[in-house]
């Protein structure tokens, strides 16, 4: 959601919850579902972040150029929605042996990512369409953490790997790349690196 209200000019403001305000409960409690992240825009308030993002997405023109392109957009998101959940199960049940086993089987989990660059324009556009999408935030914030925690994991995907590099290149996400905002944030809470 950063990354795409940075390029997007977009302005925010983020309100941080420690692990210990969380703790303390009432946080949670006002929470619809009982976790973050909680977005408002106006007197709209959503939570679970696929559906902010699909919000983001048609408010922002950021959802493909017509149905067809929506539907290929939602399926590139609920692919790396099924990656994001493979990846926290492997690193809950055990971190250095998940993590491991996680980095062993990646290449099968990013296979059809480098195949949906190559179907569109060979690689050099976005995942779908001729402009950026709510999933192309997306699957760069994930294939940026994951170059955090294994730098190599992209060597046999030279489309994905072109693709982080054009992509981290537009000026805004370039600068946001490089704020504080950004550098000084763990992958999540329990992976502080």
């Amino acid at each position: 959601m950063r990354l795409l209200l940075a390029d997007q000019g977009q302005n925010w403001k983020e309100e941080v919850v420690t692990l210990e305000v969380w703790g303390q409960g009432p946080v949670k409690a006002s929470c619809l579902f009982g976790q973050l992240p909680k977005f408002q825009d106006g007197d709209l308030t959503l939570y679970q972040s696929n559906a902010i993002l699909r919000h983001l997405g048609r408010s922002l023109g950021l959802y493909g150029k017509n149905h067809h392109e929506a539907a290929l957009v939602d399926m590139v998101n609920d692919g790396l929605e099924d990656l994001i959940r493979h990846f926290g199960q492997q690193l809950l049940r055990n971190y250095e042996e998940g993590k491991a086993q996680y980095f062993q089987e990646l290449p099968g989990h990013l296979k059809p990512f480098e195949t949906l660059l190559a179907q569109n324009q060979g690689g050099q556009a976005f995942i779908v369409g001729d402009q950026i999408s709510f999933a192309d935030y997306r699957l760069l914030d994930l294939l940026l953490n994951h170059q955090v925690l294994m730098p190599s994991c992209l060597d046999a995907f030279p489309l994905l790997s072109a693709y982080v590099a054009r992509l981290s290149a537009r000026p805004k996400i370039k600068a946001f790349l490089a704020s504080p905002d950004h550098m000084n944030r763990p992958i999540s809470a329990r992976l502080k690196l």
